[in-house]
């Protein structure tokens, strides 16, 4: 894995996250720390700039789908992806993920608290019976399921944001509260519409592997008319794969 494209985040620069896209990052000249990055040369490129950060992470093919044929992100990523997807994971205090991707993916309990954003407020069979307080579940008042999900995960670890929809700006600002100060989400992409219009999502990391696979998939974005800047700061690429660091203006 090389360095194609940095903006200097990371490696103790002290990078600020911008307000407006203003600069064209620079370019790296190749050499033997940047044609072949340890995990901790990894680490330090993703290194959140301040706290709290609230990181989105996608994958996709070159004409734009977020799943393969499953109807899953699984089926299109590749070591290179994984790589990230795992250090992403290692590097967060949390992950979030839409409820309709926790059940298409199969999600289960792992190192790292789960929050589950669901209008419904249902737990997902797969993250059922976890030890108290990995999973949480992040709703509102009206739901359906709310009752239940306090009697499978806990009171306290049901989070009741707004009457009718859930307030982003109220679960980021609570997960930081909770001591979550890096925060991961790994979508979907209405979960990601509504991050994005909340202004709540610092940042887009997102992968593109170098395949296509026609049809009408999934993209990353649900679909919702957005004027939403980004500046580029980081590229790596590995065989092909490309893989950015997209920092959201606000």
């Amino acid at each position: 894995m090389r360095v194609l494209t940095s903006a200097g985040q990371g490696l103790d620069t002290g990078a600020e996250r911008p307000a407006r896209p203003t600069r064209k990052s620079p370019v790296l000249e190749p050499d033997e720390t940047n044609a072949d990055l340890s995990d901790d040369d990894l680490r330090e490129l993703y290194r959140a700039p301040s706290t709290p950060w609230l990181r989105v992470n996608f994958v996709s093919t070159v004409d734009g789908a977020a799943t393969g044929a499953d109807g899953r992100s699984g089926s299109i990523n590749n070591d290179a992806d994984g790589r990230v997807f795992h250090l992403l994971r290692e590097l967060s205090d949390v992950v979030i993920v839409g409820a309709g991707t926790a059940r298409a993916e199969s999600y289960k309990p792992g190192d790292k608290p789960i929050v589950v954003v669901s209008l419904s407020g249902e737990v997902p069979d797969s993250l059922r019976g976890a030890e108290l307080g990995r999973v949480l579940m992040a709703t509102c008042a009206s739901a359906p399921g709310l009752s239940e999900a306090c009697s499978l995960l806990g009171a306290d670890h049901v989070l009741e944001l707004g009457e009718d929809k859930v307030d982003l700006v109220a679960l980021k600002q609570a997960l930081a509260e909770r001591g979550f100060k890096d925060m991961l989400c790994e979508g979907g992409p209405h979960l990601f519409d509504g991050l994005l219009i909340a202004g709540v999502a610092d940042e887009l990391c997102a992968s593109q592997v170098p395949t296509l696979v026609g049809g009408t998939h999934t993209r990353i974005t649900a679909g919702l008319t957005l004027d939403v800047h980004l500046e580029l700061a980081l590229l790596l690429e590995e065989d092909g794969t490309l893989l950015a660091r997209w920092f959201i203006a606000s």
